[in-house]
């Protein structure tokens, strides 16, 4: 969070909120940072604005992050904006001023407001499949439980990053000069009496990746590029020696149901296949050192577009940051199947993204990057980089006639950290060229936007759908 000189921060009710999480009277926390309690009370009532050294001191004290603290509570203003662009509430008019209140002063009702649209948006959706299936389904699906309980730890799993960087080391492959793959595929063959093979694709049909239990074979298909097969071999290694440690971490999050703890699961696997794959320091360290080349970041860990693109929203450890990215991907027709960020970027929560953005004209020019500058409707402007990548399987899918289903990758970050990145390198961006974009176009009738494309809706994903993908989510390519 910048503090500038010539800059007052009223941040009365975060820091009344941090308080009460720590369960502090005024007179103890006001003892802790070395300040008189009424000057405290007056800082929480916003009759006083925070100085930066009383900032430096929470964050010194309380171990507080003062990126968090400068965020809004569990409901935001963006997301309670974005719920009062549904047209069911056309006519109300609710300034910005109102909406910062409530989630400044009351971010639990706030949560409760947005709860409870959620939960009316629910059962309006399965209403409408009723109407169309004949059948209701209750709840959440597993892949918006699962994506939910992700991004509220934004995107970082720490045990799990120790876990990988172990591992990776004592897989040692800068010492032996062999690739990840080949010592994962010889770990799991002399450690768990595991085969690897690569199998025809028409042997393997629909499927990228398969486990054989009885006979003891992790099944491939001959389809998949380089960074995939690594991937899902070093993924089979990762359950192989720590499915104790994943099935513990599945427990502690008490998934509603037996298909969204499966979910849950594959989704740690993948975030532990990662961290094997691209050891937090060393990754972080390098992409510092190169501004986030990801050109570079691929080549030194034999990886795909995809998988370092997800890996650079996870650089979250306190004492080696990153910078906070953001990521979704989509289709050609704007359906949303994968979104995380490390930062605090506003994704619609019940549309699709703004089709104003370039990550939808990335389509155009497959394979080649773009850059944007956009600002979101509460004056955030954030860089942005877009991507085409191939959906794997595609090519088995369709006999062979190589018939690709593109999708494309966004990955961004507030334009204050963009001075970080290699590609922004000669931009003026004190004085950038800037697109505004729309919060949710589904919703959001009020945007111009919205009147001259297709509106796009977050795809719903099934189980088979991971179990069937070369490199489940989150890192996987399908």
């Amino acid at each position: 969070m910048d503090v500038a000189a010539d800059r007052k921060l009223f941040l009365g009710a975060r820091l009344k909120r941090l308080r009460r999480e720590r369960g502090l009277t005024q007179t103890a926390m006001a003892g802790d940072l070395g300040v008189s309690p009424s000057y405290l009370n007056h800082i929480e009532r916003n009759q006083r604005p925070v100085t930066a050294q009383l900032l430096l001191r929470l964050a010194e004290t309380y171990d507080v992050d003062l990126r968090a603290l400068g965020q809004a509570g569990p409901a935001g203003e963006q997301a309670l904006a974005e719920v009062l662009a549904d047209p069911l509430f056309q006519g109300l008019d609710t300034p910005r001023h109102e909406l910062l209140t409530l989630t400044e002063e009351a971010p639990g009702a706030a949560e409760a407001l947005l709860r409870l649209y959620r939960a009316f948006t629910e059962q309006r959706d399965r209403a409408r499949a009723a109407l169309i299936e004949g059948a209701a389904s209750e709840g959440p699906s597993p892949s918006d439980w699962v994506r939910d309980w992700i991004q509220a730890r934004s995107n970082y799993f720490p045990e799990l990053d120790g876990l990988g960087e172990t591992l990776h080391a004592s897989l040692d492959p800068t010492m032996t000069g062999e690739g990840c793959e080949a010592l994962a595929r010889a770990r799991l063959a002399t450690r768990h009496n595991l085969a690897v093979k690569v199998m025809p694709a028409e042997v393997m049909v629909e499927w990228t990746r398969r486990f054989d239990p009885h006979r003891r074979r992790l099944l491939l298909s001959e389809t998949l590029d380089p960074s995939s097969r690594a991937f899902a071999i070093v993924y089979q290694l990762a359950l192989a020696e720590h499915e104790a440690e994943l099935t513990a971490l599945v427990e502690a999050a008490r998934a509603p149901d037996a298909a969204t703890a499966a979910l849950l699961k594959v989704s740690l696997t993948n975030t532990l296949a990662a961290a094997i794959l691209m050891p937090y320091a060393a990754f972080q360290r390098l992409a510092e050192a190169t501004g986030y080349d990801i050109a570079r970041l691929q080549a030194r860990f034999s990886v795909s577009f995809e998988q370092v693109s997800h890996r650079l929203t996870t650089l979250s450890r306190p004492t080696a940051r990153g910078v906070p990215f953001f990521l979704i991907r989509v289709d050609q027709a704007g359906n949303v199947s994968k979104r995380y960020a490390s930062g605090a970027f506003p994704f619609a929560r019940f549309g699709g993204a703004c089709p104003r953005w370039r990550l939808h004209s990335a389509f155009r020019t497959p394979g080649r990057l773009v850059t944007q500058i956009i600002e979101t409707p509460d004056g955030t402007r954030w860089f942005t980089l877009a991507r085409t990548v191939d959906r794997q399987g595609a090519l088995q899918a369709q006999g062979g006639q190589g018939e690709r289903y593109d999708l494309a990758i966004g990955l961004g970050c507030e334009l204050k950290e963009a001075r970080r990145l290699a590609y922004a390198r000669g931009l003026d961006l004190a004085a950038p060229e800037v697109t505004p974009i729309g919060p949710a176009c589904r919703l959001c009738h009020r945007h111009p936007c919205a009147q001259r494309a297709a509106p796009p809706v977050d795809r719903p994903l099934k189980v088979d759908d991971w179990s069937k993908s070369v490199s489940p989510y989150p890192f996987g390519e399908a």
